[in-house]
């Protein structure tokens, strides 16, 4: 069967929620939108992450973002995506164990003082255990963000999809681009069923964006990584915000109806080729002895399900966000390093702008691919 021909303004290549996002923002600017998906939306990184709404500990430069993320698009995801997504401004607390800890979240929270930001807030031990009374004794403190908070990836995947059909984007499921190329003044991007040729492409593939990337003649150094996520069995209300420590990695919380999720960038091996990552147990135990050491009273709450999903993850830890150096008409939107998801509707917006406007709306420049050049990839 000969493939399926499109013509388009735009080609977005990845269904995760940066992808699902930009096509949304792209079509309410009235592009014709397409979205080629390898395999089902929200496989990977937008499906195997913990779900946090999260303004706190962030690198400098994506704080911008991920305010207006926050305060324009979570507390009204009903309004833009027709779905609240589970949203809950819980709040989230980053907790420090030791003087070190402590001098760190001084420091953190000094800084950015002194850059105009005040939504990471000192609390110490006494307003800890007010927030979370089951907290272990040892903990001297920590950072509170109480405007964060958590929602559902995969509703959130759902609710996105279904505003991009809604606004006539198509998206093709099981369509693996293989080779994007220019031709005349339009790109071409094939993929097994289906050959899109569009003015426009944007570059939203995650751990596989540094092909594209290679292709268009700009090589770059993102690494595909495994994300884990472990979900306890049912347990008693014990706390609220969602919570992260100064000194170690980690992200839990606990849902209403009493389970426990634990992830935070839980790393392990990735297989791009196949499009697979295997949990590793040691590195999940790892994990839970963090919670343990937090929470003692859960040694023994059992695991029910573990899994495993595809990351691509940079050199400094923030994305590539912004124009290709090298061809026209390409925005690239990768990378996010395990903490994209709280980002992703301003990460669409900034993509239709950069696409229509040609600039951005927001500071980008700290994101772009040409900090790369050079590097190995």
């Amino acid at each position: 069967m000969s493939p399926q021909r499109i013509e388009a303004d735009v080609v977005v290549v990845g269904g995760g929620l940066a992808g699902l996002s930009s096509a949304v923002h792209l079509a309410r600017r009235g592009l014709k939108t397409v979205v080629l998906e390898a395999q089902y939306s929200g496989r990977h990184a937008s499906g195997v992450n913990a779900g946090g709404v999260r303004t706190l500990g962030r690198h400098v430069a994506e704080i911008p973002l991920s305010l207006v993320a926050r305060d324009e698009y979570w507390v009204d995801m009903p309004g833009f995506f027709g779905a609240d997504c589970g949203f809950e401004a819980s709040g989230q607390l980053k907790v420090a164990e030791t003087e070190a800890d402590m001098a760190a979240a001084r420091k953190r929270v000094g800084e950015l003082q002194a850059l105009g930001f005040h939504h990471e807030v000192l609390i110490d031990q006494t307003a800890v255990r007010e927030l979370v009374p089951s907290m272990s004794p040892h903990v001297l403190g920590g950072i509170w963000a109480k405007e964060d908070g958590h929602a559902n990836p995969y509703r959130t995947v759902l609710a996105m999809l279904g505003a991009a059909r809604r606004q006539g984007v198509q998206v093709f499921e099981g369509q693996k681009v293989e080779k994007i190329e220019p031709l005349g003044d339009r790109w071409v991007a094939q993929a097994g069923g289906v050959i899109c040729s569009a003015t426009h492409v944007v570059n939203c593939a995650g751990a596989w964006a540094g092909e594209f990337a290679r292709q268009l003649g700009e090589p770059v150094p993102v690494q595909p990584t495994g994300l884990m996520l472990m979900i306890t069995q049912k347990i008693a209300p014990f706390v609220d915000p969602v919570l992260g420590a100064m000194g170690r990695p980690l992200s839990f919380k606990q849902f209403e109806n009493g389970s426990v999720l634990i992830g935070g960038a839980l790393r392990c091996e990735a297989n791009p080729g196949e499009r697979l990552a295997d949990v590793d147990v040691a590195r999940l135990y790892n994990s839970a002895v963090t919670v343990t050491d937090l929470f003692p009273h859960l040694k023994t709450l059992p695991v029910n399900r573990t899994w495993a999903g595809v990351e691509g993850v940079m050199p400094d830890n923030i994305p590539v966000l912004g124009h290709s150096g090298r061809a026209s008409n390409v925005v690239h939107a990768f990378g996010f390093s395990a903490h994209g998801f709280e980002m992703s509707p301003v990460v669409g917006r900034i993509v239709s702008e950069l696409v229509v406007d040609r600039r951005s709306s927001l500071p980008i420049d700290a994101f772009a691919i040409g900090r790369f050049q050079g590097s190995p990839a």
